[in-house]
């Protein structure tokens, strides 16, 4: 008995509990929406406290893109999309950069999140042709 509660255990993470084979670029597309809407929010008021929870948020929605586009990126393109389509690794790497740090987690500029945007809607336009395959 005492060896299984000192046993090792394994922990898996998914998009889901099971892998469910459900993927949307949507899902990316609608948060990164959400931090240009904060962006000009966070832009527009004088209000300290306002802008302080609306940063925070844009911080954890560009987090979510990140989350949304890594699993496209790991989970549904496979190597026949990645030979058919060779700028799909350098679109998400962008992508999820325009996300991070340097990217709309880190600023207030609109045309960073535009730039988001472009990159996903890039993204999505390869991931609906795969689906017509």
């Amino acid at each position: 008995m005492s060896s299984m509660l000192f046993a090792p255990t394994v922990e898996a993470q998914a998009h889901c509990d099971l892998p469910c084979g459900v993927y949307d670029p949507a899902q990316a597309r609608i948060e990164a929406e959400s931090i240009k809407a904060l962006i000009a929010k966070v832009n527009d008021s004088d209000d300290p406290d306002f802008r302080t929870r609306a940063v925070l948020i844009k911080e954890q929605r560009s987090e979510l893109v990140k989350h949304h586009l890594w699993v496209l990126w790991t989970d549904y393109f496979k190597a026949p999309h990645f030979e058919k389509y060779p700028q799909l690794h350098t679109l998400f790497n962008e992508a999820t950069k325009l996300a991070g740090a340097g990217g709309t987690k880190g600023t207030l500029d609109a045309g960073v999140a535009d730039e988001l945007l472009a990159k996903i809607d890039e993204i999505a336009g390869i991931f609906w042709e795969t689906k017509k395959a």
